[in-house]
């Protein structure tokens, strides 16, 4: 295999039907998100660029950062079928993994039978200090028959100071990063979701107690059985299987950020070295908050 292709979790992808809802939600959360930002993309490798009925708002962190997909129009268009994920629930549908290199991330992929797509086009008109201007990405998407979970790809960012602009990266929480995605799977499908996440990612696994970890240079996969996530997050719902159940930051502060978040009237509750926010109030998926 081609070693080290993919360096990190570029981002999560949250799916909303209501983009001024969700945006208020995260910014009560004390995140700041760029404006919306309305994409363009092709379904196949060279093809021509149309509006993907989708825009996203960001909270962005340099390196890493939280997507807010609002979905608009009517639905037909929809060229990357996204609209049956948010029937099942409105939350967490999708991982972007970021790499240096689009080919070698796309030929590993493909020698190991895990995408047909090619290499995709995207695009986004994104406003900046100096006007307007075309941020420009590359993609390679899983087959989705394969990841059952959602849409996942692998992106590389042909324009990134375009998309992490200094105006965008501090936060009143402090959030300084995506740090994990948390994925929850039947228990007889654990072991199997595993060895195909570590053959996304060309990692080996660890286990940390009922997690299994797969870890980026940047971030982590974390996935766990069913019956370990309702002792983990009591009454978290789990509306299908498998379940993007939800994500972690890391702040600068983890007690001032639970200030503000508790002060902004949510209702937060204890982890490890930090707390979490349900996916009931977090708009369809638990957001975890680390010191790191």
């Amino acid at each position: 295999m081609i070693a080290s292709d993919i360096d990190r979790i570029d981002h999560s992808v949250l799916y909303t039907t209501d983009m001024d809802a969700t945006a208020a939600t995260y910014e009560a959360l004390g995140f700041t998100l760029s404006p919306l930002s309305m994409h363009l993309g092709s379904d196949r490798p060279g093809g021509e660029r149309r509006p993907m009925g989708a825009g996203n708002r960001c909270a962005l962190f340099g390196r890493t950062y939280l997507e807010l997909l609002g979905l608009f129009g009517d639905g037909s268009a929809d060229p990357w079928n996204v609209r049956p994920l948010i029937e099942q629930y409105e939350g967490l549908h999708g991982y972007s993994f970021g790499c240096a290199g689009i080919e070698a991330a796309e030929q590993r992929l493909r020698a190991a039978g895990l995408s047909s797509s090619g290499v995709l086009p995207l695009q986004r008109d994104v406003p900046t200090p100096g006007g307007v201007a075309t941020a420009r990405f590359q993609a390679v998407h899983l087959d989705r028959a394969l990841t059952p979970e959602g849409l996942i790809h692998v992106a590389h960012h042909l324009t990134p100071e375009l998309i992490h602009q200094p105006r965008h990266l501090e936060h009143a929480n402090g959030a300084t990063g995506l740090h994990s995605v948390l994925l929850v799977v039947d228990d007889a499908d654990l072991e199997d979701t595993v060895a195909r996440y570590a053959l996304i990612l060309d990692t080996e696994p660890a286990a940390e107690g009922p997690l299994r970890v797969l870890p980026l240079p940047l971030g982590r996969v974390e996935i766990v059985a069913v019956s370990a996530f309702r002792a983990m997050l009591p009454g978290e719902p789990v509306p299908v299987l498998p379940y993007m159940a939800g994500q972690t930051v890391t702040v600068r502060d983890v007690r001032a950020a639970r200030e503000l978040v508790e002060g902004n009237g949510f209702s937060t509750g204890d982890l490890p070295g930090g707390f979490h926010v349900g996916a009931a109030q977090a708009r369809g998926a638990a957001l975890a908050f680390l010191e790191g």
